[in-house]
């Protein structure tokens, strides 16, 4: 539970809503004020999880605390894109604490008689996604980058090793996710920069790493 509980820390110090993070999503940036309210909820209700993963709680109050924080948001005062970037965050939270959340937040952005026509649409075109997660932990202090993949194609040789900054603790590390990889979800890190493989090999890669970590510490 220690594990989980620094993972949490971890995306409790996160910047939920940057610029870059819109930009990455193809979106224009929510007023600052809009940011900081959705940040300071989904805050909330981490810090609440911490309590509860701290005193040994059960799974039905972790899932019971993650449908209380969605619940707190107004949905007439956000617009689609911006509860979707609010469902991200907290399926992340989900994740974290090993909960499966996807149903409720399903049912929180599109309602229960829509969720259930997506959900009845995608199991008859057998689209239905899972997400697979890779996982290291970083290199300084120990806390889980994940990646999170939700789609694989045979046949894709050309991939990035990407170069990324640990949220917890800033210190850049390495993420090779390998061949076959359509798409992806980042974790508890923040990508500085895409080396591709045509042009890195991994101990290329490597150097690249050390010398961004001389640059970016003088």
């Amino acid at each position: 539970m220690s594990d989980v509980i620094q993972e949490l820390k971890g995306f409790l110090k996160k910047e939920k809503f940057t610029s870059s993070e819109w930009e990455r999503r193809g979106l224009n940036p929510s007023s600052p004020e809009q940011c900081h309210k959705m940040a300071d909820l989904i805050n909330k209700c981490c810090e609440r999880l911490i309590v509860h993963c701290a005193n040994n709680k059960a799974t039905s109050i972790l899932k019971k605390e993650l449908k209380a924080g969605i619940a707190s948001f107004n949905k007439s005062e956000y617009d689609t894109e911006e509860k979707e970037f609010i469902g991200h965050h907290f399926l992340e939270l989900g994740g974290i604490v090993d909960i499966d959340f996807n149903d409720d937040l399903d049912k929180w952005l599109y309602g229960s008689f829509m969720n259930g026509i997506l959900k009845l649409t995608s199991a008859l075109k057998g689209k239905i996604k899972k997400v697979e997660p890779l996982s290291q932990n970083c290199t300084n202090c120990e806390v889980k980058l994940e990646t999170f993949v939700t789609k694989r194609q045979a046949g894709i040789t050309n991939y990035p090793f990407y170069i990324v900054r640990c949220n917890a603790c800033g210190e850049y590390n390495m993420i090779d996710h390998g061949p076959n990889v359509h798409s992806i979800r980042f974790g508890e890190y923040e990508l500085v920069d895409q080396l591709p493989n045509s042009e890195y090999n991994e101990e290329q890669a490597r150097i690249r790493l050390e010398q961004l970590k001389h640059w970016r510490k003088h």
